[in-house]
């Protein structure tokens, strides 16, 4: 028997389907978009970070590549490689760990850029206008393949560059002005990076 792709008319109606699997998706025109799985490099990079950030703030606060953001625009969802939530999310998120637009933003959102043309036009242009608009005060991309980190900041409503940081270069974080770190120790032993 032929199963039957589901369309979603609404958000809502997007959150309340479950098809058992630990799969995600983002929701494009209605319909469901497999996530592919991360590279390995990503995943070392997204580690790295997660360590550093909880040790600064504690694990409740740091979310992996699981938590979910509600955003404008198509795709209807995005899911950050990392992302620092508010204190008030931790209660809000205990059910499911989705940040919705009605909610306050995280605090920061990191992406890892994926090898192809595609996948950096999606980190640098098209999720940058859709966290932008979300308000989320900092916006980290993490690029392997230059081996450089752009941060953005948002100052009346749209992101300017805060800096890109590259080899020994201390990261400036405004959201965490105490982070010791510098590029070169995210991407040491990164695997063609």
């Amino acid at each position: 028997m032929l199963k039957t792709r589901p369309k979603f008319e609404t958000f809502e109606d997007y959150l309340a389907y479950n098809d058992d699997s630990n799969k995600r998706y983002e929701l494009f025109n209605g319909e469901l978009i497999e996530m592919p799985p991360e590279s390995g490099i990503n995943v070392q990079i997204t580690n790295r970070l997660f360590l550093i950030f909880a040790l600064l703030l504690g694990t409740d606060q740091v979310r992996g590549q699981g938590l979910e953001l509600e955003v404008r625009g198509e795709p209807r969802n995005r899911y950050p490689d990392l992302t620092i939530i508010r204190e008030e999310h931790i209660k809000l998120l205990a059910k499911r760990n989705t940040i919705r637009l009605f909610m306050p933003p995280p605090l920061l959102v990191v992406e890892i850029v994926s090898p192809g043309e595609l996948q950096r036009h999606r980190d640098y242009i098209a999720k940058r206008i859709q966290y932008q608009d979300c308000a989320i005060p900092e916006y980290w991309i993490i690029d392997p393949e230059a081996q450089s980190i752009l941060i953005l900041e948002l100052k009346d409503k749209i992101y300017i560059e805060v800096g890109e940081f590259s080899a020994d270069n201390k990261i400036i974080s405004p959201q965490f002005p105490q982070l010791d770190l510098s590029a070169s120790q995210l991407f040491q032993n990164s695997v063609g990076a």
